[in-house]
């Protein structure tokens, strides 16, 4: 293997300052912590505030009582 900067682009940069080992190894845990949530999983934000179907309105039907129907909540 060759030593990072000769053939492979480094994964994080450090742009400005000088940070501590301490610090670099606390960033290193966030990402690597972020890149090892599963995408396709919820985040645990699925209470029925949050959930955008319930802005999707049911249909109406014309007919006797419609008009009364359309203002009374389901």
């Amino acid at each position: 293997m060759s030593p990072v900067g000769e053939t492979e682009r480094p994964l994080l940069r450090v742009v400005r300052g000088e940070p501590t080992h301490e610090e670099l190894a606390a960033l290193v845990a966030v990402v690597a912590a972020r890149a090892s949530v599963d995408p396709g999983r919820s985040s645990g934000d699925d209470s029925v505030w949050s959930d955008r179907g319930r802005l999707v309105r049911a249909p109406l039907h014309a007919g006797p009582g419609a008009w009364r129907a359309s203002v009374l909540p389901r």
